[in-house]
């Protein structure tokens, strides 16, 4: 399995912004999807974006639509989650994954990725 960390956590407040990164520890990192999740006390981890393989396309959970961007860095095995906006409601952990299946479209069901990394702590105030 891919070893993937995570960094760029951190404390904001409401209408601020950070960037999440993820290295991943293999140079086939390029051939996988990679997706963020995110998982709030209480409740489930939920998926929050994804990024193909090829041309880098990007599909984004609603909740974060146009607040959220979605970016990999080949050469770097590196993917960047910008997040603008940020809201009270955003606070979770924040959790890189890769799916080496390949799919139709990118996978939303956290079951279907292959690994994860420890997690990143997020916390928007009000």
């Amino acid at each position: 399995q891919v070893q993937l960390v995570e960094s760029g956590g951190g404390l904001v407040q409401a209408g601020g912004s950070l960037r999440l990164s993820c290295v991943a520890s293999e140079r086939t990192f390029s051939s996988y999807v990679m997706g963020w999740f995110r998982q709030a006390p209480g409740k489930e981890r939920e998926f929050v974006a994804a990024i193909r393989r090829s041309y880098s396309s990007t599909v984004y959970a609603d909740s974060v639509k146009g607040r959220f961007t979605l970016s990999r860095d080949n050469a770097k095995n590196t993917v960047y989650l910008q997040m603008n906006s940020l809201k009270p409601e955003d606070t979770a952990i924040y959790y890189c994954a890769a799916d080496m299946a390949i799919r139709s479209v990118p996978a939303r069901v956290p079951s279907l990725y292959d690994s994860w990394g420890q997690g990143t702590q997020v916390t928007v105030s009000s």
